[in-house]
């Protein structure tokens, strides 16, 4: 699935140009679940007023954002996918790759838990009772960040999931707990992302707190020696917005007036 989300802003100059030439649109690739938490609409009206410009939003899977950028199609992507993220960089597309924040994933189900989860310690275990009991789960199975973690994960439990339980809804993840709910099912998903629309979902958390489940984002600028049109410039200034004490307390504070809990948590290193 693929969404497009603009956001534009009163400051934009006739010319289309801000800062003595500079190309006022920043094209951002980044993963459903930052989108769907409604973090963006939190962020980006303050980075767009303060730098007269507009950004972008190109919100799939990681894995997808990742082969934007590759493809010269964004100039920044914000993405949780450590290895592809590390890949990137490796191979030029991307300069330096900078952790921004983090939260965790969990098994989200039905209140009943077929599978009896809430009791396990490891989502090794968890895992493991899904499939002996061929419980019905929901996987993303679009090569996003939060599917190249769930096929870690059994992986990690030795696991080769198949079979008419295990059902692929090939969609991001709002639609993914959309299946999830109609279907009963289990689904792993990442914390903000259920908790932005626990209120439409009658399901509930059953697994979570394994430190295997800790969900790392980054932020990487396209590097304009590879696509030397990329707006390097205002990516720049987007990272340096993300990782400043201003950036860095917005995201500390989103999801605790609504939720009564952040839904990320900002830990940039900063030289």
């Amino acid at each position: 699935m693929r969404k497009i989300y603009v956001v534009l802003t009163l400051c934009f100059s006739l010319l289309g140009s801000c800062g003595g030439g500079e190309e006022t649109e920043l094209i951002l690739a980044t993963t459903t679940s930052v989108e769907d938490s409604g973090l963006l609409e939190h962020l980006l009206p303050v980075f767009e007023t303060e730098n007269a410009c507009r950004v972008k939003v190109i919100a799939v899977g990681s894995g997808q954002a990742i082969r934007l950028a590759r493809d010269g199609n964004a100039d920044a992507i914000l993405v949780h996918d450590r290895k592809s993220e590390e890949e990137f960089v490796k191979e030029g597309y991307g300069e330096k790759r900078i952790e921004i924040m983090y939260n965790d994933f969990m098994l989200v189900g039905p209140e009943d838990d077929p599978a009896s989860l809430k009791d396990e310690k490891e989502i090794a275990v968890a895992l493991r009772k899904i499939d002996s009991l061929e419980t019905t789960f929901i996987s993303r199975a679009d090569e996003s960040g939060t599917h190249r973690k769930e096929k870690s994960l059994w992986a990690l439990a030795g696991v080769d999931p198949d079979g008419e339980w295990y059902l692929q809804s090939g969609t991001g993840m709002e639609a993914s707990l959309r299946v999830a709910n109609e279907k009963r099912g289990y689904c792993l998903t990442d914390r903000a992302t259920y908790l932005s629309h626990q209120k439409e979902l009658d399901l509930t958390i059953l697994f979570e707190g394994d430190k295997a489940l800790l969900n790392q984002y980054s932020v990487i600028a396209v590097s304009p020696k590879k696509y030397p049109d990329v707006n390097h410039r205002l990516a720049q200034k987007f990272i340096s917005f993300l990782t400043s004490d201003r950036g860095q307390i917005l995201i500390g504070e989103f999801g605790k007036e609504k939720f009564g809990q952040r839904l990320f948590t900002p830990n940039a290193k900063r030289d």
